[in-house]
């Protein structure tokens, strides 16, 4: 009997660290194949023809139309640079540059994927169309509450997403692409 029940718990442990793993890889990612600039993420592997398998399980699990990994990478940050989650009550400034790419969209979105921007405003900031420093920084200010310069005003409440679109990018090839080129968010006042 003492054997029966050992081994039972011992299913029971394997199957749940097994599923847990598993669940961690296909949704952080951080520790298989994420590639981690601050607190933006990517998975750098997407659009590529042969990805790993965590990345191959990730598009699965997402259902969603990828860009090629010649036309861009899709940066999302969850957090602030302080590792604070994203709040729609908080005001945040996003400052600093991107790495090199053609074009690049930022856009904001609920954990379900819809879009967070108010609905008779701008839905996403492209990069043709803010207002940059004279050294070719930028700062983007993201909230409910008006700011000056680049704003991308949002609706509603409750946590949020941040997803940075680069085109036409060679950000992990070596060339130029170091952790210091992300734009950094700085959380500000929440109401």
């Amino acid at each position: 009997m003492r054997f029966v029940f050992r081994l039972l718990l011992l299913c029971v442990i394997a199957l749940g660290v097994g599923f847990g793993l598993s669940y961690y890889a296909l949704t952080d990612g951080r520790m298989f194949t994420v590639s981690q600039l601050g607190p933006w993420t990517a998975w750098p592997d997407v659009g590529s023809p042969n990805p790993n398998p965590y990345t191959r399980a990730h598009l699965t699990r997402e259902a969603a139309l990828q860009l090629g990994q010649a036309e861009g990478l899709h940066f999302v940050a969850n957090v602030d640079s302080a590792g604070e989650p994203l709040w729609r009550n908080c005001s945040y400034l996003i400052e600093g540059r991107t790495p090199q790419a053609t074009f690049w969209t930022l856009v904001a979105t609920d954990p379900a994927g819809i879009n967070v921007a108010v609905p008779d405003g701008p839905l996403a900031l492209r990069s043709t169309g803010i207002v940059r420093e004279n050294d070719g920084s930028f700062r983007i200010h993201v909230g409910t509450t008006l700011a000056p310069g680049n704003w991308l005003e949002l609706a509603g409440e409750g946590p949020f997403t941040l997803g940075l679109t680069l085109y036409d990018t060679a950000v992990f090839t070596g060339f130029g692409a170091t952790g210091d080129t992300m734009p950094a968010i700085q959380r500000g006042a929440c109401t």
